[in-house]
């Protein structure tokens, strides 16, 4: 088991992943409470697909009935910060390269063939970001990192700069302890998030949060909130950049498919409202950005300038 362990951990780092840890498949009992309190509070705003499959989400085993390991698999993209002028919209820094959902399902999918050839007949259950999972808990729990007070995942070299993918395996391994919270007394991420959506410390009100009404929100925003936005197209990286540990931890990812795109400096507000389907095709082509479509990044830009005008 040990052994095994180790030769998965070995084989992660040369596929590229910058972190792994090992978690036992089993229920998750308090995270659970948490999530059905989340959701009841309305939290996860017009995201009604979060509704579903909540026995999945609490418990791997209603996905992969014969899993016993939770491998989870961690990249960092962090790149400097790169300035911008008030004329551009601003994009979040995990959108700068290629879909991450791409890359990390490619080095997941090599790791599971290498697991397999290890292990003849093992079963595997791929996951980045798409399905029942929940990835951050799973990432506490094998070690990867802590939940911050904004709810991500704070890793001490990478800070919360990191994506994450998940394997579900029906082999033991070696599993990490959890990881200790280090956010301490700290509060500035509560402090400086314009909307107010982190509601109590770890606690995120996504129906608030800039990222989740500038990516994930369909329909009309209120103007309390579009108000605030300072320029952000295209999710929100206000709580990550105060953060101490993002500050005191900048290495640059080694990873190719996050090497920042033309538009990453930012994209004029003009361009977006004068863009039509093929342009933004082929300008956000493998990116993230196409999530939003071409219509409701119009969107974006249209609230900003609205609200600026008044």
């Amino acid at each position: 088991m040990t052994e095994l362990s180790e030769d998965i951990r070995a084989r992660a780092k040369d596929i590229g992943f910058s972190l792994i840890g090992f978690a036992n498949a089993e229920p998750l009992i308090n995270e659970g409470l948490k999530l059905d309190d989340w959701l009841d509070r309305k939290y996860n705003g017009t995201m009604r697909w979060l509704e579903k499959k909540k026995d999945e989400r609490k418990n791997p085993l209603k996905i992969m009935p014969y899993a016993k390991s939770v491998i989870v698999c961690a990249i960092n993209y962090y790149q400097p910060e790169i300035s911008t002028s008030n004329s551009k919209g601003k994009i979040s820094r995990y959108a700068w390269g290629a879909d991450y959902h791409t890359v990390l399902k490619s080095k997941l999918k090599e790791l599971s063939e290498f697991i397999s050839s290890k292990r003849p007949g093992a079963l595997n259950y791929i996951e980045v970001d798409t399905g029942p999972i929940m990835e951050k808990v799973w990432a506490h729990r094998a070690g990867i990192g802590w939940q911050g007070k904004h709810s991500i995942i704070i890793n001490q070299k990478y800070g919360s700069w990191i994506f994450l993918g998940i394997i579900l395996t029906d082999i033991e391994l070696r599993y990490d302890h959890s990881t200790q919270d280090m956010c301490g007394s700290c509060t500035l991420c509560i402090n400086v998030c314009p909307t107010n959506a982190i509601a109590t410390p770890y606690l995120l009100d996504a129906s608030k949060c800039i990222s989740y009404l500038t990516i994930e929100h369909r329909g009309e925003v209120s103007k309390d909130l579009s108000d605030k936005y300072d320029n952000w197209i295209y999710g929100c990286d206000i709580c990550q950049n105060i953060c101490p540990w993002n500050q005191k931890n900048t290495n640059i990812t080694d990873e190719p498919e996050f090497v920042p795109r033309e538009y990453s400096i930012g994209i004029e507000h003009e361009k977006i409202l004068s863009m039509n389907e093929t342009e933004f095709n082929k300008l956000f082509e493998n990116s993230p950005i196409k999530r939003r479509k071409l219509e409701g990044m119009q969107e974006n830009v249209r609230n900003i300038l609205q609200n600026k005008k008044e």
